[in-house]
């Protein structure tokens, strides 16, 4: 049972049974992906607080991760990467978030993703990686000097 009360409304208030934590909206949504892709990290906060999934994925494979970076919510990008969501997460495609920011031009959720860690050298089924996908000269310059920056500690090690 879920003792917040602002934490029940909310839930409500956004099509969710008000009792469960774990409930699904439409595309296998949960409310942490909702809260994730509003920006709102006080009810993520109280959501991860009472037991929602961190690692649950949408019907599409996705997990909040994905869905914050949608709405490029940095803020939310590092409480989800804080209370340990996989933030190399491949959906049902076979991409990651890193790979969706990069090829949609969201050059700051790319540099944003690339500082806490996330694997440029991952690739799709068919071979293709972020800097493959990347839509504009910023998104592949970040992905460069991420890469660049790889290479050199691998070098050094």
């Amino acid at each position: 049972m879920i003792q917040d009360p602002d934490l029940v409304a909310w839930l409500r208030q956004e099509g969710f049974s008000g009792d469960d934590i774990h409930g699904r909206g439409a595309n296998e949504i949960t409310p942490l992906m909702r809260a994730a892709l509003k920006g709102d990290c006080d009810m993520a906060r109280k959501i991860l607080a009472s037991g929602g999934e961190i690692a649950a994925r949408n019907g599409d494979g996705n997990n909040a991760l994905w869905l914050a970076c949608v709405e490029r919510h940095l803020d939310m990008i590092d409480l989800l990467i804080g209370a340990g969501i996989d933030m190399d997460n491949l959906n049902d495609n076979g991409a990651t978030a890193l790979m969706y920011a990069s090829s949609s031009g969201r050059s700051e959720v790319v540099a944003h993703l690339l500082a806490r860690g996330a694997d440029i050298a991952l690739e799709t089924p068919d071979g293709f990686s972020a800097m493959d996908m990347a839509a504009n000269i910023d998104c592949l310059s970040h992905l460069r000097a991420a890469q660049k920056k790889a290479r050199a500690a691998t070098t050094a090690a």
